[in-house]
């Protein structure tokens, strides 16, 4: 297993096919609570397509795994990854139930950071949060994003219509 990362509670690593299972096994446990603002993959097919979706030069994924048991706790991804004048990406991120609410997405979110501005030498990490997900927008700023603005009808969630989104936008020159 390459751990990416590694921070006090939880690590970083990249999905591979035998992780089917458990990630399905977690996501069927934590629909409810990720609806409405996420809608992750809920069946094989769906895994595989994520997983061939992760080709690290235009989209990287990583899933959150805790430390002392090596469990999925989470996903944290690096969307639409432009280069050259721009080096940026769209962070997505979500939790399985079980596990939030102990800080591990803020301590997961601050090791893709290290990544994606380190490793990768990205300028600029942008979330895109539906006004409505309180604990998202708490999440980001923890992990020293800032508002940068409101797109009305921004993005299509799960097929059921084009849904606001907030512009949250974290710099590698920003201070913590």
């Amino acid at each position: 297993m390459d751990r990416l990362r590694k921070g006090a509670h939880v690590f970083l690593r990249r999905p591979v096919a035998e992780d089917e299972d458990e990630f399905l096994a977690l996501m069927r446990r934590s629909l409810e609570f990720l609806a409405p603002w996420i809608y992750p993959p809920s069946d094989g097919e769906a895994f595989r397509e994520y997983l061939r979706g992760r080709d690290g030069e235009r989209d990287d994924g990583f899933f959150l795994c805790l430390n002392d048991t090596g469990e999925i706790a989470g996903v944290i991804n690096l969307n639409a990854i432009v280069r050259r004048w721009f080096q940026s990406a769209y962070l997505g991120y979500y939790m399985g139930a079980p596990f939030a609410g102990r800080g591990f997405m803020t301590e997961g979110i601050g090791l893709v950071m290290s990544f994606a501005f380190g490793d990768l030498g990205l300028h600029r990490l942008e979330a895109n949060i539906q006004p409505g997900n309180a604990a998202s927008i708490a999440l980001v700023r923890r992990c020293g994003f800032r508002k940068e603005g409101y797109s009305p009808r921004y993005l299509n969630v799960n097929g059921e219509g084009w849904k606001d989104h907030e512009r949250w936008a974290r710099l590698a020159d920003d201070e913590a």
